[in-house]
């Protein structure tokens, strides 16, 4: 069995055996984790190690389209809201890169999702205890030990043997992230590599072939849905797009984003929610997904810029010809469920439509499709299955996580697992948001060490959001559901 590498070795370095148990073990280095170790690395004393069966970190990879951005500003990097000082902030990059002045006269509050990609590959080169190549396959509780033993394989390049190996660690995390959702009616065609239906996570990867096929239709009004259309549609002739976007949701609708609105993505928001009750959390997260789910007005208004322009360019060639103007060959519309997809008998694909509001039913023949879907939490249960019996549930099955976003486990199990971006049902819509990553990641180490390594604001936010913070119950909601308040103003 091979060795498991020492931790706080840099990337690239041989194996060695552990001299002792790791404080922190990290399952997964996605933004979530990188944050992690880029803050641990700050903090004297502290042994971390983090493991990703990928070779090198890589971020949404098939959607770093050119030119656009992320939806939250450059401050939400990998450590600065909670240490504005770290030598692995977003400017220090720039610094480094010799781009720090550019950056200031460029004026840019939100960059380029390829640049993020590239400061984190740059935090991941040199931040010290991450394991590439090395692929977890179980966790589980050593009574006799009292540590968490992690079970991985590391993987070598393509012809070599891979090799076993295990670790030991006082506390896991789990940061592995998402994995693309495609809908169960979808899926057949989607498995199928002989029909062109794609998800948006690999765009890129199908761009040339998308941009060759007759007539493509896209699937799913979030971010991803409108970049991948408006990049496609940039590509295509005026007067002979060929493109269909389609969405069950009731409109191409904008992302709230006034600055009360985004006080949902704060710390404060963070706890109000984790106090409700299950129940009452349950309901409240269907309806907000106009906080995480829509589309970022600036990129709406670039989609409607570039099909007015299309507009004149078509007038423009008309009145040349002594004609009527005209509209680009596209078509825009909400509220459509698509059913299933099959072949329309020859190499076209049929879509099988459902319009909810005028209760009616059609097929749309198209070439391809790109699938913006979204994404869904990769499960842990295989992962965890050692410790299965030892995690504590909700009425709903799921995991209950504390408020310092750590797994609630039998008493038996002295060590803590925490999670990253696996506790949306107890912590709110701000779970996956890149902006609460930083403080997210200050409140675990916290936890790790048993003091306060990061100091953490006391409050975050303008809004209050309920008439009182009341204590958080055993079942990761409030101790007394329904009781009143007195509010003085």
């Amino acid at each position: 069995m091979a060795r498991a590498r020492r931790a706080g070795g840099r990337n690239g370095g041989g194996d060695a055996e552990a001299v002792e148990p790791l404080d922190l073990a990290g399952v997964g280095i996605g933004p979530f984790n990188l944050s992690l170790a880029a803050l641990g690395d700050g903090v004297a004393g502290l042994r971390c190690g983090f493991f990703e069966q990928r070779p090198e970190f890589r971020w949404h990879p098939g959607l770093l389209i050119e030119g656009a951005t992320l939806q939250v500003p450059f401050l939400a990097d990998l450590v600065t809201l909670a240490d504005p000082a770290s030598p692995w902030s977003f400017l220090r990059f720039l610094r480094e890169r010799e781009r720090l002045f550019p950056f200031y006269f460029a004026e840019r509050f939100h960059i380029e999702r390829a640049e993020y990609d590239a400061y984190c590959r740059w935090v991941s080169e040199r931040v010290p205890g991450l394991c590439f190549g090395h692929r977890v396959d179980a966790v589980r509780w050593s009574a006799e030990r009292g540590l968490f033993e992690i079970d991985f394989t590391r993987l070598h390049a393509p012809g070599e043997a891979p090799a076993l190996g295990r670790s030991y660690a006082r506390n896991v995390v789990l940061g592995i992230g998402t994995a693309p959702h495609v809908p169960r009616a979808l899926r057949p065609s989607a498995q199928d590599p002989a029909v062109p239906v794609y998800h948006s996570s690999e765009y890129l990867d199908r761009r040339a072939e998308l941009s060759a096929a007759g007539h493509v239709t896209v699937i799913g009004s979030g971010q991803s849905g409108a970049e991948v259309f408006l990049d496609l549609l940039r590509s295509r002739p005026a007067g002979r797009e060929r493109l269909h976007w389609l969405t069950r949701s009731p409109a191409f609708a904008p992302m709230e984003y006034s600055k009360l609105g985004l006080e949902h993505f704060t710390p404060d928001y963070t706890r109000y929610f984790h106090g409700l009750s299950e129940p009452v959390r349950d309901g409240l997260l269907p309806r907000q997904g106009q906080l995480h789910k829509a589309v970022d007005a600036g990129t709406l208004a670039a989609v409607h810029d570039e099909l007015y322009r299309r507009t004149l360019e078509l007038d423009r060639h008309a009145g040349d010809r002594g004609g009527g103007g005209g509209w680009p060959d596209v078509v825009l519309t909400p509220g459509v469920r698509v059913r299933t997809v099959g072949r329309s008998g020859g190499a076209r694909l049929e879509l099988h439509l459902e319009h909810a509001e005028q209760e009616e039913r059609g097929v749309l023949t198209t070439d391809a499709v790109v699938l913006a879907t979204g994404y869904a939490e990769r499960p842990a249960e295989g992962l965890l299955a050692a410790l299965a019996g030892y995690v504590r549930r909700d009425g709903s099955g799921r995991p209950l996580v504390d408020g310092e976003y750590r797994l609630a486990l039998d008493p038996a199990v002295r060590g803590s697992v925490f999670v990253q971006n696996a506790e949306r049902h107890t912590h709110g819509v701000g779970a996956p948001d890149l902006g609460l990553a930083a403080h997210r990641s200050a409140v675990i180490l916290n936890a790790v060490t048993g003091r306060e390594s990061y100091p953490l604001p006391r409050r975050t936010a303008f809004t209050t959001f309920g008439l009182r913070e009341g204590p958080v119950a055993a079942d990761g909601g409030v101790g007394a559901a329904g009781r009143s308040a007195t509010v003085s103003v």
